[in-house]
């Protein structure tokens, strides 16, 4: 897939942002959007995302939508199963719809950062 260089930076900057997502939270992809000055780019950001390996420094697995869900791809080879074990091995429960709690999951940072 051949990407700008604009692209390149804002997947960067997405990168730089999710890294500051604590263990034991969450934040939606809208979310990460918002944060970076670009809402209702909340599906770009799952695209970044996508292209993180598995054992990157990016916790990508801390990125749900916005029901509290892990959003399901066929594409993803398994990846959204990862996804959760790597979300309950750090404290993440989800109830009997696979959602969890955004109200005591979903990450806050300070904005003054």
């Amino acid at each position: 897939m051949k990407t700008s260089n604009h692209q390149t930076v804002f997947y960067q900057q997405i990168y730089q942002l999710v890294r500051k997502i604590p263990p034991g939270q969450v934040a939606t992809y809208g979310q990460i959007a918002e944060l970076l000055g670009r809402p209702r780019h909340a599906r770009q950001i799952g695209y970044a995302l996508y292209q993180v390996a598995p054992g990157s420094d990016i916790p990508w697995q801390r990125v749900v939508n916005a029901q509290g869900m892990i959003s399901h791809s066929p594409q993803r080879q398994g990846s959204d199963d990862l996804q959760r074990i790597l979300l309950e091995q750090e404290g993440i429960t989800f109830n009997s719809q696979d959602k969890l709690d955004l109200r005591r999951y979903r990450w806050q940072p300070d904005l003054l950062e």
